[in-house]
Protein backbone atom coordinates (compact mmCIF):
# COMPACT_ATOMS: atom_id res chain seq x y z
CA UNK A 1 0.00 0.00 0.00
CA UNK A 2 0.60 3.36 -0.66
CA UNK A 3 -0.14 7.25 0.05
CA UNK A 4 -1.35 9.48 -1.96
CA UNK A 5 -1.80 13.27 -0.48
CA UNK A 6 -4.33 15.06 -1.84
CA UNK A 7 -4.82 19.34 -1.07
CA UNK A 8 -5.84 22.26 -2.81
CA UNK A 9 -6.98 25.74 -1.37
CA UNK A 10 -9.55 27.11 0.70
CA UNK A 11 -12.67 26.50 -2.13
CA UNK A 12 -11.28 25.19 -4.19
CA UNK A 13 -13.65 22.71 -5.21
CA UNK A 14 -11.57 19.68 -3.48
CA UNK A 15 -14.76 18.52 -1.57
CA UNK A 16 -15.78 17.69 -5.05
CA UNK A 17 -13.08 15.97 -6.12
CA UNK A 18 -13.36 13.81 -2.84
CA UNK A 19 -17.00 12.83 -3.19
CA UNK A 20 -15.96 11.59 -6.77
CA UNK A 21 -13.33 9.41 -5.85
CA UNK A 22 -15.77 7.39 -3.35
CA UNK A 23 -18.06 7.18 -5.72
CA UNK A 24 -15.03 5.11 -7.48
CA UNK A 25 -14.63 3.20 -4.07
CA UNK A 26 -11.55 4.67 -3.18
CA UNK A 27 -9.96 5.02 0.70
CA UNK A 28 -10.35 8.10 1.38
CA UNK A 29 -9.11 10.00 5.21
CA UNK A 30 -10.44 13.07 5.37
CA UNK A 31 -8.40 15.56 7.98
CA UNK A 32 -11.37 18.36 8.26
CA UNK A 33 -13.28 15.07 9.61
CA UNK A 34 -10.63 13.61 11.83
CA UNK A 35 -10.50 18.09 12.88
CA UNK A 36 -13.85 18.14 13.98
CA UNK A 37 -13.96 14.73 15.49
CA UNK A 38 -10.71 15.38 17.66
CA UNK A 39 -12.25 18.87 19.07
CA UNK A 40 -15.54 17.67 20.50
CA UNK A 41 -17.18 18.52 23.94
CA UNK A 42 -14.36 16.84 26.05
CA UNK A 43 -11.54 15.86 24.52
CA UNK A 44 -7.91 16.98 25.28
CA UNK A 45 -7.73 19.38 22.42
CA UNK A 46 -10.76 21.08 23.32
CA UNK A 47 -9.55 21.63 26.54
CA UNK A 48 -6.90 22.83 25.60
CA UNK A 49 -8.00 25.00 22.99
CA UNK A 50 -10.78 27.03 25.69
CA UNK A 51 -7.71 27.18 27.83
CA UNK A 52 -6.10 29.20 25.53
CA UNK A 53 -8.46 31.10 23.58
CA UNK A 54 -11.40 31.56 26.08
CA UNK A 55 -15.06 30.78 26.88
CA UNK A 56 -15.99 33.36 24.23
CA UNK A 57 -15.34 30.68 21.20
CA UNK A 58 -17.64 28.48 22.50
CA UNK A 59 -21.60 27.62 21.50
CA UNK A 60 -24.55 27.52 23.55
CA UNK A 61 -24.34 23.97 23.79
CA UNK A 62 -20.59 24.06 24.43
CA UNK A 63 -18.90 23.13 21.03
CA UNK A 64 -16.63 25.30 19.41
CA UNK A 65 -17.70 27.52 17.53
CA UNK A 66 -15.46 27.27 14.17
CA UNK A 67 -16.81 30.61 12.28
CA UNK A 68 -15.62 32.62 15.48
CA UNK A 69 -12.47 30.23 16.20
CA UNK A 70 -11.76 30.90 12.27
CA UNK A 71 -12.29 34.75 11.96
CA UNK A 72 -9.63 34.97 14.94
CA UNK A 73 -6.63 32.41 13.53
CA UNK A 74 -7.38 34.07 10.27
CA UNK A 75 -6.41 37.34 11.22
CA UNK A 76 -3.65 36.01 13.81
CA UNK A 77 -0.52 33.68 12.33
CA UNK A 78 0.52 33.27 15.95
CA UNK A 79 -2.92 32.38 16.85
CA UNK A 80 -2.89 29.90 14.04
CA UNK A 81 0.00 28.38 14.76
CA UNK A 82 -0.86 27.54 18.30
CA UNK A 83 -4.38 26.10 17.09
CA UNK A 84 -2.56 24.28 14.43
CA UNK A 85 0.02 23.38 17.49
CA UNK A 86 -3.02 21.98 19.77
CA UNK A 87 -4.71 19.96 16.70
CA UNK A 88 -2.53 18.50 14.29
CA UNK A 89 -0.92 15.68 16.75
CA UNK A 90 -4.39 14.59 17.65
CA UNK A 91 -5.31 14.47 13.77
CA UNK A 92 -2.36 12.51 12.79
CA UNK A 93 -3.00 9.69 15.49
CA UNK A 94 -6.35 9.06 14.08
CA UNK A 95 -5.21 9.34 10.37
CA UNK A 96 -2.60 6.53 11.39
CA UNK A 97 -5.47 4.41 13.07
CA UNK A 98 -7.36 4.74 10.32
CA UNK A 99 -4.52 4.00 7.06
CA UNK A 100 -3.67 0.95 9.47
CA UNK A 101 -7.65 -0.05 8.86
CA UNK A 102 -7.49 0.28 5.25
CA UNK A 103 -3.98 -1.97 4.65
CA UNK A 104 -5.22 -4.67 6.78
CA UNK A 105 -8.43 -4.39 4.70
CA UNK A 106 -6.20 -4.87 1.27
CA UNK A 107 -6.33 -1.29 -0.47
CA UNK A 108 -3.69 -0.64 -2.55
CA UNK A 109 -3.48 3.08 -1.92
CA UNK A 110 -5.12 5.74 0.70
CA UNK A 111 -6.12 8.80 -0.34
CA UNK A 112 -5.13 11.45 2.66
CA UNK A 113 -7.10 14.79 2.72
CA UNK A 114 -5.13 17.19 4.20
CA UNK A 115 -5.85 21.16 2.92
CA UNK A 116 -2.54 22.37 4.39
CA UNK A 117 -0.18 19.39 3.06
CA UNK A 118 2.14 21.89 1.46
CA UNK A 119 1.82 24.73 4.01
CA UNK A 120 3.08 22.01 6.83
CA UNK A 121 5.19 19.75 4.89
CA UNK A 122 5.45 17.47 8.00
CA UNK A 123 3.29 14.95 6.41
CA UNK A 124 4.88 15.05 2.39
CA UNK A 125 7.70 12.70 3.10
CA UNK A 126 5.27 9.80 4.01
CA UNK A 127 3.51 10.37 0.13
CA UNK A 128 4.21 8.19 -2.93
CA UNK A 129 2.20 10.87 -4.76
CA UNK A 130 0.63 14.34 -4.11
CA UNK A 131 -2.65 15.84 -5.75
CA UNK A 132 -3.64 19.53 -6.19
CA UNK A 133 -7.26 20.32 -6.73
CA UNK A 134 -6.59 23.29 -8.46
CA UNK A 135 -8.62 26.18 -9.48
CA UNK A 136 -8.23 29.92 -10.75
CA UNK A 137 -7.76 32.83 -8.58
CA UNK A 138 -11.55 34.75 -9.36
CA UNK A 139 -13.31 31.66 -9.42
CA UNK A 140 -11.84 30.78 -5.70
CA UNK A 141 -12.93 33.94 -4.04
CA UNK A 142 -16.25 33.65 -5.72
CA UNK A 143 -16.70 30.31 -4.60
CA UNK A 144 -15.68 31.01 -1.20
CA UNK A 145 -17.93 34.50 -1.06
CA UNK A 146 -20.83 32.39 -2.14
CA UNK A 147 -20.35 29.01 0.09
CA UNK A 148 -19.35 31.26 3.13
CA UNK A 149 -22.04 34.17 3.12
CA UNK A 150 -18.75 36.59 3.53
CA UNK A 151 -17.22 40.36 2.16
CA UNK A 152 -15.18 39.73 -0.49
CA UNK A 153 -12.55 41.92 1.99
CA UNK A 154 -13.31 38.74 4.36
CA UNK A 155 -12.78 35.81 1.35
CA UNK A 156 -9.23 37.43 0.27
CA UNK A 157 -8.06 37.41 4.24
CA UNK A 158 -8.91 33.99 4.38
CA UNK A 159 -7.89 32.92 1.13
CA UNK A 160 -4.38 35.06 1.66
CA UNK A 161 -3.60 33.16 4.65
CA UNK A 162 -2.33 29.85 2.98
CA UNK A 163 0.26 29.25 0.60
CA UNK A 164 -1.41 30.61 -3.41
CA UNK A 165 -3.04 27.77 -5.26
CA UNK A 166 -0.21 28.74 -8.31
CA UNK A 167 2.63 28.18 -6.39
CA UNK A 168 1.20 24.89 -5.05
CA UNK A 169 1.25 23.43 -8.99
CA UNK A 170 5.46 23.39 -8.81
CA UNK A 171 4.57 21.11 -5.74
CA UNK A 172 2.32 18.62 -6.99
CA UNK A 173 3.27 15.33 -8.88
CA UNK A 174 -0.62 15.49 -10.29
CA UNK A 175 -3.31 18.31 -10.69
CA UNK A 176 -6.67 18.03 -11.17
CA UNK A 177 -8.42 21.61 -12.77
CA UNK A 178 -11.37 21.93 -11.00
CA UNK A 179 -12.54 25.68 -12.28
CA UNK A 180 -15.19 24.67 -14.68
CA UNK A 181 -18.20 21.83 -14.53
CA UNK A 182 -18.16 18.71 -12.23
CA UNK A 183 -17.99 16.64 -15.23
CA UNK A 184 -14.83 18.07 -16.13
CA UNK A 185 -13.20 17.44 -12.78
CA UNK A 186 -14.78 14.35 -13.23
CA UNK A 187 -12.96 13.01 -16.12
CA UNK A 188 -9.42 13.94 -14.60
CA UNK A 189 -10.29 11.90 -11.48
CA UNK A 190 -10.95 9.17 -13.36
CA UNK A 191 -7.67 9.13 -15.56
CA UNK A 192 -5.41 9.86 -11.83
CA UNK A 193 -7.32 7.02 -10.34
CA UNK A 194 -6.76 4.85 -13.21
CA UNK A 195 -3.05 5.38 -13.29
CA UNK A 196 -2.97 4.76 -9.62
CA UNK A 197 -4.41 1.79 -9.55
CA UNK A 198 -2.30 0.74 -12.44
CA UNK A 199 0.72 1.59 -9.86
CA UNK A 200 2.89 -1.08 -8.55
CA UNK A 201 3.67 1.11 -5.45
CA UNK A 202 2.37 -1.25 -3.37
CA UNK A 203 4.23 -4.05 -3.32
CA UNK A 204 7.21 -2.88 -1.28
CA UNK A 205 4.49 -2.23 2.00
CA UNK A 206 2.87 -5.58 0.55
CA UNK A 207 5.96 -7.99 0.46
CA UNK A 208 7.39 -6.31 3.58
CA UNK A 209 3.92 -7.27 5.56
CA UNK A 210 3.81 -10.49 3.57
CA UNK A 211 7.79 -11.91 5.37
CA UNK A 212 7.20 -10.47 8.67
CA UNK A 213 4.13 -12.36 8.93
CA UNK A 214 5.83 -15.17 7.60
CA UNK A 215 8.70 -15.02 10.05
CA UNK A 216 6.29 -14.74 13.19
CA UNK A 217 4.37 -17.70 12.00
CA UNK A 218 7.45 -19.44 11.66
CA UNK A 219 8.27 -18.50 15.00
CA UNK A 220 5.64 -19.69 16.65
CA UNK A 221 4.74 -22.71 15.38
CA UNK A 222 8.94 -23.94 15.91
CA UNK A 223 7.80 -22.56 19.64
CA UNK A 224 4.74 -24.43 19.73
CA UNK A 225 6.61 -27.66 18.74
CA UNK A 226 9.40 -27.22 21.19
CA UNK A 227 6.75 -26.69 23.66
CA UNK A 228 4.92 -30.13 22.47
CA UNK A 229 8.26 -32.22 22.69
Amino acid sequence: MFLVGLTGGIASGKSTVVSILRELGCAVIDADVIARQVVHSGTSAYVHIVQHFGNEILLENGELDREKLGAIIFNDPKKRHLLNSLVHPQIRRVMLKQTLWYFFLGYKYVILDIPLLFESRSMIRYMKSTVLVYCDPQTQLERLIRRNNISKQEAQKRIAAQLPLDSKLPLADYVIDNSGERETARRQVLQLHARLEASLGYLPVRVAAITVTTGLIVFAWTLLRRLWQ
